[in-house]
């Protein structure tokens, strides 16, 4: 890919690319028109790194209700979340794995984007025969997942990247709490938290709302 498909395949404008990698935009915009050309390892490196973030966004707005696809079990059917994340776990398959499971929760309660919850994980493709289905990508690592009660959920450091990458199409009040509550949890620090390189800025500005979350 060159610059312009790699931005283009992210949905960023030339300035949120700049930000995303600490590019100056005017040498974006040069790349892009053919002024200058990107050194070759520049390529190689920002490939990478656009390749890896795509991953995690593989859905790029929040899908429509279909009638022709298949429906979730509804969770005001269930009493608790797990017991509601089981029996979508039953339709799913055992290798689908929640992914911003703290991001969700908002004032104490588990939210999602419409009346009914959406689900948000990595998995086969078929899970998104289901209605409510938000798939991030087909794979994930094993050391992003952690097993909860015989489900399985990324891990924190995972679901943070998640909702920086995802922003967009995500309630982020929902991750803001989540991180205010790690904070308190871990003595006022957030330390064992990591994020790559170009999502520290978004991670520090999010960092300093959780914090002030946390002390109101």
């Amino acid at each position: 890919m060159d610059i312009r498909d790699m931005r283009e395949a992210l949905g960023d404008t030339q300035k949120e690319f700049s930000f995303r990698f600490n590019i100056p935009v005017r040498t974006i915009q040069n790349w892009e028109a053919g002024v200058r050309q990107p050194p070759e390892y520049v390529i190689d490196l920002l490939n990478d790194r656009v390749c890896s973030d795509l991953v995690n966004r593989m859905t790029i707005e929040i899908p429509k209700y279909d009638e022709k696809r298949k429906n979730l079990p509804k969770r005001s059917d269930y009493i608790g979340n797990f017991a509601w994340l089981k029996a979508v776990q039953e339709c799913l398959g055992e290798s689908f794995v929640f992914a911003l499971d703290e991001a969700l929760m908002c004032h104490g309660y588990f939210k999602g984007r419409n009346d009914e919850y959406i689900v948000w994980g990595y998995g086969d493709k078929s899970a998104t025969r289901y209605n409510g289905v938000v798939l991030l990508s087909n794979t994930i690592s094993n050391y992003n997942i952690e097993v909860r009660n015989g489900l399985k959920f990324t891990d924190f450091n995972r679901t943070i990247v998640d909702a920086l990458t995802n922003e967009k199409i995500l309630d982020m009040q929902g991750i803001t709490e989540a991180i205010s509550r790690y904070y308190y949890a871990n003595n006022e620090s957030l330390k064992g938290i990591h994020v790559p390189p170009e999502y520290i800025r978004k991670f520090e500005k999010i960092a300093k709302e959780s914090i002030e979350y946390y002390n109101s």
